[in-house]
C-alpha cells in the first residue's frame, strides 16, 4: 500500500494546529463536496462564528465546486494571500479564518467586534456640543474623526505595537497643515518603543515623552473625537489606538490643558472669562496651603493685624505646628479623592462626602486642625478640578506638596522662587521639539499655523 505524501498546504495546516494545539478556542473543519476537499481554521474567541457560517461554510456547499469557490472567497474585501506560515497564525489571532484548498491558501477577515457602543464622554464632560466619546474599536473611532472631518487631505497610517498584543495605532492627520517635522519626530518615537503589552493610551505617551522625570505631560489624552478633529485642524497629529477609550494628541503645549470644548463655544469674553478662572485656579490650589504656612511660621506681618490675630485664635488649641496641620488634612483630601474613584459608583459620591463632612468637623472640634484650615482645603480641592484635563489635574496635586515645603522651609521668599522655576522649566519644556510653555499665545510663528 502506498503511503501519501503531505503536500507543502497540508504541512503548514499541521503546523499552524502544532502552533495552537492547546487553544481551546480554536476550530478545525473539514470541507468536503464532490471528492474536493477543504480545511477551514479560525479562532473562535476572535472570529465571527454566524459570519464564517454565512459566507464560507454555507457557499461552499453551494457552489459544489473548488475552482469557482476560490474565485468566490478572492472577490473578498479583507482577503488576503499570505506569504508564509508565520503570517497566517498572526492573521488568525487578529480576527481572520484561513483556508487551505489543495493548491492554494486564503486568509479572510472575519474579526468579531466586542468593542462597547458609542457612549457619552465621562472623563472631559461638556455642556454644550457633542457628547460622543470614543470606543474600544479603532475602526469606530476613525469613523468618529472622518464624519467630522470629511476631506481627502485627512491621512491615516497604520504601525503594530506590542509583539504580544499586536496593538494596532493610527496617526490620523492633515497632510496640508501638519509640520512633517513633527510627524516623522513621532514616527521615529513610535518605531523606538519596545514593550510586549501595550493597552493603554497613557502608557504609550510615557513612552513617547521620552524623558521619564517629566512631571508636565506633552502630549494630550483625550476620549473626545471633536477636540481630535478640533486639534488635527490645527495642524496636531491624533494617535488612536486600538482597544482603548482614550486617543492621544501630539505635539501639546500647556495651554491645551487649560481649554474646554465649551470656551469655543461660549461668546468670546465669557471664554476669556472661563480660562482666567482655570488659571486662577491654579495658582490657588498651588499656593494656598504654602502661604497659610508661610503666614503663620515665618511672615504673620505681611497680613493686616486682624487677619494674623484670627489666624492665631484658631490655631491656639492646635498642638503641633502649622505645616503637621497642612499635610493632615491635604492628605485627608487625597485619601478621599481616591477613595471616590475607587469605590463603586453607587455608594462613592454618599461615602466621600460623609466621611469628608464628619472628617472636618471632628477634627476642628478635636483640637487637630483650625476652623479657618478647613475652609482652605476646601477651597484647594475646589480649585483643583476646575483644570479640565485630568493628566494636569493629578500634576498640580503633586506639584502642591513641592510649594509647601518651599512655604515651610523658606517662607514667602521660598514660593516666590518656586515660581521662577516653575516658569523657567516649563519656559524650557519642549512637546516635540516644539515650546511647551504658551499660556495666552498658541501660535507657531514659523509657520503660522496655531497650535491650540
Amino acid at each position: 500500500m502506498a503511503i501519501k505524501t503531505k503536500t507543502e498546504i497540508e504541512k503548514q495546516a499541521d503546523w499552524i494546529r502544532e502552533q495552537l494545539s492547546e487553544c481551546v478556542d480554536l476550530e478545525d473543519r473539514q470541507l468536503s463536496v464532490n471528492d474536493k476537499s477543504a480545511q477551514l481554521l479560525f479562532m473562535k474567541s476572535v472570529c465571527d462564528s454566524n459570519i464564517i457560517y454565512r459566507y464560507v461554510i454555507s457557499p461552499f456547499f453551494e457552489i459544489k465546486d473548488i475552482k469557482k469557490f476560490e474565485d468566490y472567497v478572492r472577490s473578498f474585501p479583507g482577503e488576503e494571500v499570505p506569504k508564509d506560515q508565520h503570517k497566517i497564525l498572526s492573521n488568525m489571532l487578529k480576527g481572520y479564518a484561513a483556508i487551505f484548498t489543495e493548491e492554494n491558501i486564503f486568509v479572510i477577515q472575519m474579526k468579531k467586534v466586542a468593542g462597547s457602543a458609542v457612549t457619552e464622554a465621562t472623563a472631559e464632560v461638556n455642556v454644550q456640543g457633542s457628547p460622543d466619546a470614543f470606543t474600544e474599536n479603532i475602526e469606530v473611532n476613525m469613523n468618529l474623526i472622518r464624519h467630522r472631518y470629511q476631506t481627502a487631505n485627512l491621512k491615516a497610517e497604520i504601525q503594530v505595537i506590542g509583539s504580544l498584543s499586536q496593538t494596532n495605532i493610527a496617526l490620523m492627520y492633515d497632510s496640508t497643515k501638519v509640520d512633517n517635522q513633527v510627524l516623522k519626530e513621532l514616527k521615529k518615537r513610535l518605531s523606538d518603543i519596545e514593550v510586549d503589552v501595550l493597552i493603554a493610551a497613557g502608557e504609550l505617551e510615557q513612552k513617547l515623552s521620552g524623558r521619564k522625570l517629566d512631571i508636565f505631560p506633552t502630549s494630550l489624552v483625550t476620549e473626545r473625537p471633536d477636540r481630535m478633529v478640533k486639534s488635527i485642524s490645527k495642524g496636531k497629529i491624533g494617535v488612536i489606538i486600538d482597544k482603548t477609550k482614550f486617543a492621544i494628541i501630539a505635539p501639546s503645549i500647556f495651554y491645551d490643558f487649560f481649554s474646554a470644548m465649551d470656551d469655543r463655544i461660549q461668546l468670546p469674553l465669557v471664554g476669556y472669562f472661563l480660562k482666567g478662572i482655570r488659571y486662577l485656579g491654579l495658582t490657588a490650589t498651588l499656593t494656598l496651603p504654602a502661604f497659610y504656612v508661610a503666614f503663620s511660621s515665618y511672615n504673620p506681618e505681611i497680613l493686616r493685624v486682624q487677619v494674623t490675630l484670627m489666624i492665631a485664635g484658631s490655631r491656639a488649641n492646635v498642638p503641633y505646628p502649622a505645616i503637621m496641620e497642612v499635610l493632615f488634612m491635604l492628605l485627608m483630601v487625597e485619601f478621599l479623592i481616591e477613595a471616590s474613584i475607587r469605590l463603586p459608583k453607587t455608594i462613592g459620591p454618599t461615602a466621600t462626602t460623609v466621611g469628608g463632612l464628619i472628617l472636618g468637623q471632628a477634627a476642628t472640634e478635636a483640637g487637630l486642625v483650625s476652623s479657618i484650615m478647613i475652609i482652605l482645603v476646601s477651597a484647594v480641592a475646589i480649585t483643583n478640578f476646575v483644570i479640565p484635563i485630568n493628566m494636569m489635574n493629578f500634576t498640580v496635586r503633586v506639584l502642591r506638596y513641592g510649594f509647601l515645603a518651599l512655604g515651610f522651609f523658606f517662607g514667602l521668599v521660598g514660593i516666590v522662587l518656586g515660581f521662577v522655576g516653575l516658569i523657567a522649566y516649563l519656559s524650557e519644556l519642549r512637546s516635540y521639539n516644539r515650546p511647551y510653555f504658551n499660556v495666552l499665545a498658541d501660535t507657531d510663528s514659523r509657520k503660522g499655523k496655531t497650535y491650540g
